[in-house]
């Protein structure tokens, strides 16, 4: 790992060079680069895991899982259930979910640990939505041990949409949304400590880049694309994940990743460059299925030696969070994802646009109410 030298102070550092509008051309092969190479051969870098991934005793957790009723999310969920833990499917179509659980409990009938699943409605397209969600969770005073950012969409070829919030989708869904709901839900991390935020992000955050003068691709310097909605989206996760862990002490027991599911299958071939389109097409043995890609999230919502590592990380001060790759082993996010400036202005960016104050952490975590403007009654 290169080392890059990071501010430990939590207010911006300061920059005189001039703000970067794009990747540069070197940067953006890279990325691509590095995305070809992990499809060709990330098969081969996890061919040391189990598939399914075999789980530690979880019987004692509580996990919250977005976007559980298809694809990773799906296994995620299920997965966790089918080992003891206490499972909330947090959706927007509560009755897929509830079909799904009848499922599990017919497949289930034979083991003796008995299924402990539930339903909560949240729609990432309303941060009203996410609010209400964090505000009925909280209410119930019980620790939460694990939050698992998963659910995303990648909306190929579609155009430029927003929400009603006024932002665009894919940066509402993949990073405003899961950051605005894993503030919220400090008070009930901390009380479940130690415990842990996954973000489910994607390799295709190499290829991204953030421009916080324009969140919403917009302004016409960058031509909107859902391959640069989505990639910068990912890239902003892990971008705002690097600054929540720096602004969560050690003594709150809360450790932030983000991981790569890896190559997984899906119909997100058609908005890519044509040879990885046709890699698709010809190597479809190197994918991953979708329990395949479960499994670094799985691993790091699970195993034992994870909040060390993290710990570490922060203790060195290092740029960014913790980083753990469809193989389940440390890696390192992009280049870009290792710029503490650019993290500090989207840290600052996001709260605005989620309707929280700068210092909101900090308030959460000495135990007082953080009001948000979305979700209010009107």
């Amino acid at each position: 790992m290169a080392t890059t030298t990071s501010s430990s102070s939590n207010e911006a550092p300061e920059t005189k060079n001039m703000k970067k509008e794009c990747l540069g051309w070197i940067e953006w092969l890279r990325g691509w680069f590095y995305l070809i190479y992990e499809m060709l051969f990330q098969r081969i870098m996890a061919s040391h895991l189990h598939n399914p991934m075999p789980l530690p005793p979880v019987n004692d957790l509580t996990c919250i899982v977005t976007g559980s009723t298809s694809g990773i999310g799906l296994e995620i969920a299920r997965q966790l259930a089918q080992s003891g833990a206490h499972v909330v499917m947090a959706v927007r179509n509560t009755k897929a979910a509830q079909e799904l659980i009848q499922k599990w409990q017919i497949d289930s009938s034979g083991l003796s640990i008995p299924l402990n699943v539930e339903v909560m409605q949240v729609d990432l397209l309303s941060l009203d939505s996410v609010v209400r969600f964090a505000e009925a969770w909280n209410a119930r005073s019980v620790p939460l041990h694990v939050l698992i950012n998963n659910a995303g969409i990648f909306s190929i070829g579609e155009p430029q949409k927003f929400s009603k919030d006024g932002y665009e989708q894919h940066l509402q869904v993949n990073h405003l949304a899961p950051a605005l709901l894993s503030i919220l839900l400090l008070p009930s991390l901390i009380r479940g400590s130690p415990s842990r935020i996954v973000n489910v992000n994607s390799v295709m955050h190499h290829v991204g880049f953030v421009d916080t003068d324009d969140m919403n691709v917009t302004s016409g310097k960058r031509k909107f694309s859902s391959l640069v909605g989505y990639s910068s989206s990912k890239l902003a996760e892990i971008m705002f994940s690097s600054i929540l862990n720096k602004r969560l002490p050690a003594e709150s027991g809360v450790s932030v990743l983000c991981v790569s599911p890896g190559i997984v299958q899906t119909n997100v071939a058609r908005d890519l460059p044509k040879l990885v389109q046709a890699a698709y097409h010809l190597i479809p043995y190197f994918i991953f299925s979708a329990q395949e890609g479960a499994r670094s999230a799985l691993f790091a919502a699970t195993d034992p030696q994870v909040p060390e590592y993290c710990d570490m990380l922060k203790a060195d001060e290092w740029p960014v969070c913790a980083f753990i790759s469809q193989d389940c082993r440390p890696a390192n996010p992009s280049e870009e994802a290792h710029s503490v400036q650019t993290s500090y202005e989207v840290w600052e960016k996001t709260l605005e646009m989620i309707g929280l104050p700068s210092d909101a952490v900090e308030r959460l975590l000495d135990g007082e109410e953080v009001k948000c403007r979305y979700g209010q009654e009107q």
